[in-house]
């Protein structure tokens, strides 16, 4: 018996990495899964059914039994998440849990980055987990039920280097998922977010990392370790666990505050700028949030 057991899941972006990782491991759990990937490049060119077609096959030869369905579908395109949650519906007869894990990578120093290198990664990170999370909130309310989980990232939650499109995305989705948590919580539907550490195609992409520093993060940090926390939100175990952002790196677990005031100041007389410069500024500025990369926030190796 699985923790999962009888429970049907979408997950996006999951002919590869983090997602294929996921869709192996909810099944390994006892759910039924909606395989879906668009089979496109790192940067969202190009369609390839085979992707997700080979998830379900490596699902389907483990269980023996139908517990996977391909779905090769655009995240950015609101009729293909339609037809997403559709797919979990006319196959499995219900649907109880969204993993918003699709993306794609457009990196460029902001003051190089074209519009279309902006709106592409913003339709697939933002839009596409609004698409796909807003397709399935009709049948988790009717049910009462259900789980998202989306994959945010540090790029977004601590700040990267030619990323401002990822990055912005990316802390969008926090800001939805928090969104969400609050106006379904009546419902009994629960929303977190996953900053992750794991190798995967897209990390290779990332500049400034020798042969030898991505041999040893893919040694270290693999999607199956973000799995195993994915899996854990879906089920009934983490019914009280909602609204939160958490991180994976390795065999660390760990939870992410969100922003609240830290230095408040008031003068019943009114501020001026002079009055800023001279009073607010010395007194807050040793708190301020200093402009560090992820390396410098996790300066440890992973467990």
């Amino acid at each position: 018996m699985g923790m999962m057991d009888g429970k049907v899941a979408v997950v996006t972006g999951a002919g590869g990495g983090i997602g294929r990782a996921t869709a192996l491991e909810l099944a390994d759990n006892g759910a039924c899964v909606v395989v879906n990937d668009i089979g496109g490049t790192v940067t969202g060119e190009g369609r390839d059914a085979g992707p997700a077609a080979r998830v379900v096959a490596e699902i389907t030869q483990k269980h023996g039994q139908k517990r996977a369905v391909a779905n090769a579908g655009s995240v950015a395109s609101w009729e293909d998440a339609q037809k997403m949650v559709q797919d979990a519906i006319d196959n499995f007869g219900r649907i109880d849990m969204v993993v918003n894990n699709a993306g794609i990578l457009r990196d460029r120093m902001f003051h190089y980055m074209s519009i279309e290198e902006w709106d592409a990664v913003m339709k697939v990170h933002l839009y596409g987990a609004f698409y796909v999370s807003r397709a399935a909130v009709p049948h988790f309310r009717k049910q009462e039920s259900g789980c998202y989980v989306h994959i945010t990232s540090t790029s977004g939650l601590i700040g990267s280097v030619g990323q401002t499109n990822y990055g912005a995305a990316k802390l969008g989705i926090a800001g939805l998922s928090r969104c969400i948590a609050m106006d379904m919580q009546r419902y009994n539907i629960r929303s977190n977010c996953i900053g992750p550490h794991a190798f995967s195609r897209m990390i290779e992409t990332v500049p400034g990392q020798s042969e030898e520093q991505l041999k040893a993060r893919a040694e270290k940090t693999k999607p199956d370790h973000i799995a195993k926390l994915i899996s854990f939100l879906g089920t009934d175990a983490a019914a009280k666990v909602s609204g939160q952002i958490f991180g994976v790196r390795g065999n660390e677990v760990y939870l992410y505050n969100q922003p609240r005031p830290i230095r408040i100041m008031a003068r019943p007389d009114g501020w001026t700028s002079e009055k800023l410069a001279e009073h607010w500024l010395p007194a807050v500025q040793n708190s301020f949030t200093p402009l560090e990369r992820t390396r410098d926030v996790y300066p440890w190796e992973p467990v």
